[in-house]
């Protein structure tokens, strides 16, 4: 039995900064646009804690560190390719704010994020970042429509 499938990996990073601020990036994407988390794809032969590194530096010019692992959003596409997002936070960080053509990068208090305009399934992943407990936001079709789990 084989038991490999095709995947595909990427990131998000929560980013706070110690008071009641969490950093928000206003995406331009017109395929999930919204408010999120900054992050994207890792690359062949990339880690994924170097891949959020990465991703947080290109998208909003600092540099993070001491990340914390605290969920995981996947689910498979109607391709069969296994599409997996890694959830991290971290309140550790230097550098200038800078936004990139990703969107607009700016700190919110996090209590006003939830009646923001969020990008698909941010509500349910922010769950994820704030909740001990959970750890993976799932999702699968049955009988034609989405079914989502958060375990």
């Amino acid at each position: 039995m084989d038991r490999t499938e095709k995947a595909i990996f990427t990131n998000m990073c929560m980013v706070t900064d110690g008071a009641g601020n969490v950093l928000v990036e206003d995406r331009l994407d017109p395929d999930w646009p919204g408010v999120t988390f900054p992050g994207g794809h890792v690359e062949r032969g990339e880690s994924f804690t170097g891949a959020m590194i990465r991703e947080v530096l290109e998208e909003t010019g600092l540099t993070v560190s001491d990340l914390t692992l605290c969920g995981i959003k996947n689910w498979t596409r109607d391709d069969g390719v296994r599409y997996t997002v890694l959830l991290y936070k971290t309140s550790r960080f230097s550098g200038d704010l800078t936004s990139s053509d990703e969107g607009e990068v700016r700190w919110v208090p996090l209590r006003e994020l939830p009646n923001m305009k969020l990008a698909g399934g941010m509500e349910t992943m922010l769950k994820l970042f704030l909740e001990d407990g959970l750890s993976e936001y799932f999702f699968y079709r049955e009988n034609g429509r989405w079914v989502e789990t958060l375990q």
